[in-house]
């Protein structure tokens, strides 16, 4: 990057997972990330600076109110934050910047009357979130124990419940519904310190609309699908895992889907590895699974079949790159991506399994260790 060059992002890093990736530092107000070279600024308003300065991977924090100040003496009464912006980078002499897709077109259209050249930089902004180290492994492994110690509850409750005129209920005699065990799954999960929004039980024909989180109560001999993906508040990283369970006894037709997705799953396992092309092996998925007997298509303005992707990259958001799907991804060492092969038909059932693998030079490392069973 030349000298009059930069990385600019404006955003609050609770929310913007670049700019916590970027500053190691969590604040639920915009601030101001600047890299010239291989030097990184904060500025930041007096309330956040001593933490800041001790708290964030930068090598300068820079006083928000410093620079309003300096704007006031000019005649600026109310200094805007994008106002601080153009007298920072006009003292650090930077004229041209780099910033993310999601860059604030206010502030990019007002740099740009100020003199300044922007380009927009797709995801992944900082192309090394893709390659995690041990520590993020780390990180990303914990809250996958937190969420596979959450919902092996939950399918321990279901498989405890008892059936009555098809319907599950609980010892005490009240029905057990989709809304229920999502919140036993939350709760269990907020106890640790991570947050889960949209968890997902399905049941039945529910369960045919991959992110359909369900509703009502669950029924007996229906394939009920979990999937849960929350963030660990401490480290900021997500975990993601699916798994399918019939409380009861399962259609023959679903226990065939069941097989095929496992099945479909495993290959992946062989497939993936550094050097591998994302969208081959998602079309070798589709292929097995086509050569299963099961089709993907929209039959009477339904989609049927497996169609979401194999699987995506897993770290400071829940869906990163890369992806193992139609779009063009080579895996890497490093990698974090699940691995979430699906079958859908309506009158059948939905059927999806999905766990978490470490990409490594000659393969993979299956991440998780919570079991599966169709029938519970």
């Amino acid at each position: 990057m030349r000298d009059n060059k930069a990385i600019l992002i404006i955003a609050d890093s609770e929310k913007d997972s670049n700019m916590y990736y970027a500053t190691g530092f969590l604040a639920p107000d915009p601030f101001i990330y600047i890299q010239k070279g291989d030097e990184k600024f904060i500025v930041a308003n007096d309330l956040e600076l001593d933490r800041a300065r001790l708290q964030s991977r930068v090598d300068r924090v820079l006083p928000l109110s410093k620079y309003e100040r300096l704007l006031r003496k000019k005649g600026n009464k109310s200094p805007r934050l994008i106002e601080v912006v153009v007298a920072v980078l006009r003292e650090i002499d930077i004229k041209e910047l780099l910033v993310p897709a999601n860059f604030n077109v206010e502030y990019a259209d007002f740099l740009r009357e100020k003199g300044f050249k922007l380009k927009v930089k797709q995801e992944p902004f900082f192309n090394s979130r893709e390659v995690k180290n041990k520590l993020e492994t780390e990180y990303i492994i914990k809250a996958l124990r937190e969420t596979e110690r959450a919902l092996g509850k939950a399918i321990d409750y279901v498989k405890k419940s008892n059936i009555k005129n098809g319907f599950l209920y609980t010892k005490g005699g009240r029905p057990i519904t989709s809304e229920s065990v999502r919140q036993m799954i939350d709760v269990e999960l907020m106890k640790k310190g991570c947050t889960a929004k949209h968890t997902i039980v399905s049941c039945g024909e529910q369960s045919c609309q991959p992110h359909n989180v369900g509703s009502g109560p669950l029924r007996a001999n229906e394939a009920i699908i979990f999937d849960v993906f929350p963030k660990d508040e401490q480290t900021g990283y997500y975990a993601d895992i699916s798994r399918t369970v019939v409380k009861g006894r399962a259609s023959g037709p679903l226990k065939k889907m069941y097989k095929a997705v496992a099945s479909a799953q495993k290959l992946v396992f062989k497939l993936a590895k550094n050097g591998a092309k994302g969208e081959i092996i998602h079309r070798e998925v589709m292929k097995h699974l086509k050569s299963l007997g099961f089709k993907t298509g929209k039959i009477k303005g339904k989609m049927r079949g497996f169609f979401h992707g194999t699987g995506h990259g897993v770290g400071l958001d829940v869906h990163e790159t890369p992806r193992i799907s139609t779009a063009r991804y080579t895996l890497k060492t490093g990698n974090v991506v699940t691995v979430e092969p699906g079958l859908y038909y309506p009158g059948i059932g939905g059927v999806r399994i999905e766990d978490m693998i470490l990409i490594t030079d000659d393969g993979c490392i299956n991440l998780t260790k919570l079991p599966k069973v169709l029938e519970v």
